[in-house]
């Protein structure tokens, strides 16, 4: 057993939404969230700030004694993990590949649809990795940039004819590709499941990547004999910007009726 805490981060508050998950299968786990809401979105940024933001972000997770990190953010863990996981001695896993493998497992047609920042469409690889577990796969992928902004604000209801409008525009073509799987590569996306569905309709299966990855996370750590021992886990949070509006939102994402207590960071300190 391993009673350290788990590090999780993201760009913003979309992690939330694995933390959340987290905390539903591994409730004795503490967590470390971190979210760099001060520089918000990754997803327009070239390759090089991406990593020097992940980096930093690491670098203020590692100052716990972590046993594992989440990088809840599909940005980086498209354009960002394998140097991520070549500079730290442990595990630290993304949402691409258990995203994937989920896609996979439920697609009838062979038809997935995966949207995302556009730094992660635009780096391949869901496309490349849904390529080497299943050729025959047809893969139809969408940046869907106005996303984040938009759920970090709070517009994420149905009925809400902004996101309404803009889902639709994102997701009509992939929605007339016949996919019957679709990948929410970000974890912001997940709070727009109820409009995602409406646009896509009730046969296509929405993969929630920061769910996904949890699950794997839990799958891993067993295997390493690294769960905590049996007790209450907790949850701290820090984030780049204003704790205020962090905990205003946050509720939202973990679905939680209380605002937790946050931290605010000065990032910039971390790292290079």
């Amino acid at each position: 057993m391993d009673d350290r805490p788990i590090g999780v981060f993201d760009s913003g508050l979309g992690g939330l939404t694995a933390v959340r998950e987290l905390r539903r299968i591994l409730p004795a786990e503490d967590i470390i969230y971190f979210g760099d809401t001060a520089r918000l979105p990754y997803g327009n940024r070239p390759r090089e700030t991406i990593l020097k933001y992940a980096r930093q972000d690491m670098a203020f997770l590692r100052g716990f004694d972590l046993k594992a990190v989440l990088v809840a953010c599909g940005t980086v863990s498209t354009t960002s993990l394998d140097v991520l996981q070549a500079e730290n001695d442990i595990p630290v896993l993304g949402v691409v590949e258990p995203s994937v493998r989920s896609a996979l497992a439920l697609t009838r047609s062979g038809r997935v649809g995966m949207v995302a920042t556009v730094a992660s469409v635009r780096s391949g690889a869901y496309q490349r990795l849904f390529r080497a577990l299943a050729p025959a796969v047809e893969v139809t992928a969408a940046a869907c940039p106005l996303f984040v902004p938009l759920v970090e604000n709070g517009r994420v209801a149905p009925g809400d004819i902004v996101i309404e409008t803009v889902a639709r525009e994102y997701l009509s073509p992939i929605r007339d590709a016949g996919v019957d799987a679709l990948v929410l590569g970000c974890t912001h996306y997940p709070l727009l499941t109820g409009v995602i569905g409406a646009v896509m309709g009730p046969s296509v299966a929405l993969i929630d990547s920061g769910a996904a990855a949890a699950l794997a996370l839990r799958d891993l750590l067993a295997e390493r004999d690294a769960l905590a021992r049996p007790r209450q886990g907790q949850a701290a949070y820090y984030t780049s910007d204003r704790a205020e509006d962090f905990r205003r939102l946050a509720g939202l994402f973990l679905r939680e009726d209380t605002a937790p207590q946050v931290e605010q960071v000065d990032i910039d300190r971390y790292g290079l």
